[in-house]
Parts: structure tokens; sequence; C-alpha cells
């Protein structure tokens, strides 16, 4: 296992983390194996977990406190807020009220008296930058919270959100986590060199791309029983991109077999080559999944592999644009109209 530090702040993470939207209702109900998956990576070597609030709406957090005692000095623990955690109008969104309330209930379910890293899961353009930064530093200060991070955002809000931080004298993002993987290369653009400039840490979501990019999808079959595909892309193999992103498994395929490797080794290996990230979320459902993603963990790709993936797949493109994880709300049919 390789450790980098989180962007300039010193902090050493694994260059895996283990992500846990699995863990609970949205994948694993059994608590107890989902425990021992969590351990099973720390032991592996990963000491970076991460998290969010909604995941579950608790449950993962609630677990991965669970797995976390006695345990809790060795990991790097990352959660996130933004989203609707209750039918209160408040309850969600970027502001300080819900932004020092929801950090008291990750706090809670998580069974830790500090978060190590605080996301922001989403951009709310309803709310100024400097309230959300603000109530922010109020719970580092507080000691809840030792650093700040923002999730799926931009780089005009990337860039905003240093600019606020150095201007107001807030505490500031130290981290980002976009979605980064073959089929989604569009933080390649911008996203990735805006966090290098600002030494940023990058921590890549979905980089299997929610299992495309494990070969479990395959052209003219049915997908896997107990899949993600198999519970909830019921006619989505159908759309144009699905069909590109079948016939480009095919080609991958073919690419990781020279190579001597698994497809899903192949991708996990080549986004943490990116000289920009820090670390790549892998979200194991069961422990099967895990053995078989950290049996990867020190795969390097050769650059006439890595020149054989940009054939395939254009750098800063994405094969699908649905995946790049936020829609700006001025591409709303609302405020494209040009006539009254």
């Amino acid at each position: 296992m390789d450790y980098r530090s989180i962007g300039g702040t010193g902090v050493k993470v694994s260059h895996l983390c283990l992500g846990a939207m699995m863990f609970g209702a949205w994948g694993n109900t059994d608590h107890a194996e989902c425990v021992r998956i969590i351990h099973a990576a720390l032991d592996g070597g990963v000491n970076f977990v991460d998290t969010a609030d909604v995941y579950s709406h608790g449950e993962s957090e609630e677990i991965v406190g669970q797995a976390l005692k006695g345990r809790r000095d060795q990991v790097v623990l990352a959660t996130k807020f933004h989203a609707r955690m209750g039918d209160g109008q408040n309850m969600s969104g970027n502001s300080r009220r819900w932004a020092q309330q929801a950090c008291d209930a990750s706090l809670r379910r998580l069974g830790t008296d500090w978060i190590d890293v605080y996301q922001v899961h989403r951009p709310d353009l309803a709310v100024d930058l400097d309230e959300t930064l603000g109530a922010l530093s109020d719970l580092v200060h507080a000691g809840k919270v030792r650093y700040l991070g923002s999730s799926t955002f931009p780089p005009s809000a990337i860039v905003e959100a240093q600019w606020v931080a150095e201007r107001r004298q807030r505490e500031r993002f130290v981290c980002e986590q976009p979605p980064y993987s073959i089929f989604v290369r569009g933080a390649e653009a911008d996203v990735l060199p805006t966090c290098q400039r600002h030494r940023m840490g990058v921590i890549a979501w979905s980089p299997l791309n929610g299992g495309w990019l494990t070969g479990k999808y395959r052209k003219g079959q049915e997908a896997p029983a107990g899949s993600r595909g198999a519970r909830n892309w019921a006619g989505r193999f159908d759309t144009p991109e699905s069909v590109r992103k079948l016939d480009l498994v095919e080609e991958l395929a073919t690419v990781a077999d020279d190579a001597g490797i698994s497809l899903t080794h192949l991708a996990q290996a080549w986004v943490v080559r990116h000289p920009a990230v820090t670390s790549a979320i892998i979200g194991p459902r069961t422990m099967d999944h895990l053995t078989d993603l950290l049996a990867g963990a020190d795969v390097a790709l050769d650059d006439a592999t890595l020149d054989r993936i940009d054939e395939l797949v254009a750098p800063g493109t994405d094969v699908n644009p649905g995946d790049a994880g936020w829609t700006s709300p001025a591409l709303e049919a609302a405020a494209r109209r040009r006539r009254g």
C-alpha cells in the first residue's frame, strides 16, 4: 500500500480509501459482515475510510462507528453532509444551520469526538460559500473537525472557495472528491489541474464507474444476479451511452489481458496513476469484493498501456455525461429561456 499526503496537510492516507456507501440498506444489510470487511481493509493497510450521512440514511455511519471502536486513532475518517436527511425544510443543503446540525448527528452516529475530513457533498448555489465556510471553520475551531473538503464541485466553485477562505480568513478546503475513472475523465480538463495549483488532495470516487469497469456487464449477457445493474438499472443498458460502454469494456478487457491483469485492477491502477490523485475510493459490498480490490493495490501500469487507454477514451472526456455527478442548475430548462 502506498501512502500519500492529503494536499499540503502532511496527513498520510492509503492510496486506496475504503468507501462505505455499500454498508447498510443500500448494499450489505449484515452489520457484522460489514464490520469484518472494514477490519479486513484496515488489516490490509487501508487507513482511510470515507462515508456520508446520506448513505443508507445514517446506517453506514453507524456501521463505521461500530467497526472503529478501539481503532479510531489508526484511521483517517471522512464523512460528508448536504443531502436531505429528513422532511424538514432545513434538513439539507450547505447552510450554517444544517452544516452544524449535520456534523453533530454524524459525530453521534460515528461514535467519535472528531471527524478528520468533513466534506460538502455537493454545491448549493442558494448558499453563499462564506456562510458554509464560516460554519465549517467554527466546527474546526471547536475541535469537532480537523480538515475540510468538497465533493463534486465544479472548478469555478473550487477556486471561489479558496478565494473566500483567503479573503474572509476561513478554514479552506484541503481536498476535492470528484468522480474519476477511465469512463469519466472530465475532471482531467480543469478539476485536477485546479486542485494541483491549490495544493489540494484529490479523493476519486467511483474509480470502477459503478461496476462497469469490473467487466461484470458484458455485451449480450444479463447483468449478474445481485449486482447493481440487476438491482437498479433496468432498461439502462439500452441507452447509447451504455451501448458505448459495453463496446469499450470489450476493448479494455483486451488491454487488461495483454497487461496480464484483470479489468478491475487495470481501472483501479489507472486512477491512482494520475499525479493529482491522492486516493481512490473502493466501495466493496462483500468480503470477496474487498479481497479482489486489495489484491490489485500494487498494480502499476506502463506508458504503453496508458496510451492504449487514451486511444479508447480521450483524455478529459466523459463517455456518459450523466456520470459527472452534478449538473449546474444554470442548465435547467427555466434557466435557459431566452424569451419571456
